[in-house]
């Protein structure tokens, strides 16, 4: 199978500015603008093959958008080179490309000819963009009178229509609502049964698993992981919960263990997967290896699928506490009396540390995970149990 992007040994180095002249005046006066240099990307390497769906993750500011940038030829390299084998179609900032005075139906005709359709083409495609963009009311306004939402939707649908062997797809899909992201999705799984390559750039973990067949991981420009989309993603659930989790990222002296962790239903069974409203049991087994000297306390912290903190508590707050002198084993039991959350794969984080978390004794970061089926149709954010009652007055 050949390749259809080629990124070998990447480089972007930018100029920062530690101030700009805002006059001639002072342009003038100040003749050397004081700056100094930093690499956005640095040795980044990657192959992509036709007909693959590539996932670029990494927090903000990890160069994922000036990668995609430098693959649609929109930025130049400093070292290294890309390879790239098809017409490609890129939709990487909210109205890139739009001229805001022109109309929505001027700017179809302008964007789909600078990605190399002739007149005739667009003539043709013209409907089926302004139907897959829901904007036939709007298609003669000005841009600059359109929403964030309007934006996105032309400019996926102008991108899409192109006949792309190759589509670049930055998170600006996430300003779309919940409908049209469904779209843009079914889209792009339709362009994955075509054969088309694609790259998509997403702070969504679900995202990757869902449509990408491998993924990339970038942190401070460089490669911080590659491979199945599985293995990479964990790299960055636990890369993310080191920034985002209260106690830190350390795992902990020891002196107080861990020594197993299970989540049991209503009955009292082992389970991995819980429908709204049902009770839900955390319960940890823990052990010190050396009298430690209290108040000891042990939290647990639900996130989600895109690593958004989702609940958490701790002995403290629920008026569980232990001898000021801790030794021994104990275990500790959470009893979730319903669980609020809706579809999709959770992860939980256990640690046990002292109650200011100066100090860390055992964290074990979303080693733990449960699945939540779906309840009733279109739960929402969370799920709430809800009587309804009529009568005839």
């Amino acid at each position: 199978m050949s390749a259809a992007i080629t990124v070998d040994g990447i480089g972007k180095r930018f100029k920062r500015y530690r101030h700009r002249p805002t006059s001639l005046k002072e342009r003038v006066i100040r003749f050397r603008v004081a700056s100094d240099q930093f690499w956005a990307l640095r040795n980044v390497s990657v192959e992509i093959p036709e007909g693959q769906t590539l996932g670029l993750l990494g927090p903000n500011g990890s160069g994922k958008t000036t990668l995609l940038k430098i693959i649609a030829g929109i930025l130049r390299p400093t070292e290294g080179t890309v390879t790239t084998n098809g017409r490609i179609a890129a939709l990487l900032a909210l109205g890139a490309g739009f001229h805001a005075e022109l109309t929505g139906r001027e700017n179809v005709y302008l964007n789909a000819a600078i990605l190399g359709l002739s007149r005739s083409e667009i003539d043709r495609r013209f409907d089926d963009i302004v139907g897959f963009a829901e904007l036939e009311d709007f298609i003669d306004s000005q841009v600059k009178f359109y929403s964030s939402g309007m934006y996105v939707r032309l400019g996926f649908a102008v991108a899409v229509h192109v006949d792309p062997a190759i589509l670049l797809v930055d998170e600006v899909l996430a300003v779309g609502d919940i409908a049209f992201q469904r779209k843009c999705l079914d889209k792009v799984e339709a362009f994955q049964r075509e054969g088309r390559t694609i790259v998509f750039v997403t702070h969504a973990p679900d995202l990757v698993h869902r449509v990408c067949d491998q993924a990339v991981m970038l942190e401070h420009g460089e490669v911080k992981a590659i491979g199945k989309p599985t293995d990479v993603v964990q790299e960055f659930r636990l890369s993310m919960s080191r920034k985002d989790l209260a106690y830190g990222w350390d795992r902990g002296t020891k002196e107080i263990e861990i020594v197993s962790a299970e989540i049991f239903g209503q009955e009292g069974e082992t389970r991995e997967w819980f429908a709204p409203g049902e009770e839900m049991t955390i319960q940890l087994d823990l052990k010190a290896n050396t009298p430690v000297a209290g108040p000891v306390v042990v939290s647990f912290a639900i996130h989600d699928q895109s690593n958004m903190f989702s609940y958490g508590t701790n002995t403290d707050w629920r008026d569980v506490f232990f001898p000021e002198r801790f030794e021994g084993k104990y275990r500790v039991q959470f009893v979730l009396k319903s669980v609020p959350f809706v579809e999709g794969r959770y992860y939980i984080t256990l640690g046990v540390h002292s109650r200011d978390s100066t100090k860390v004794y055992h964290v074990q970061e979303q080693a733990y995970s449960f699945v939540m089926v779906r309840g009733e149709e279109n739960p929402g954010l969370v799920y709430i149990p809800v009587e309804c009652r009529a009568e005839r007055l």
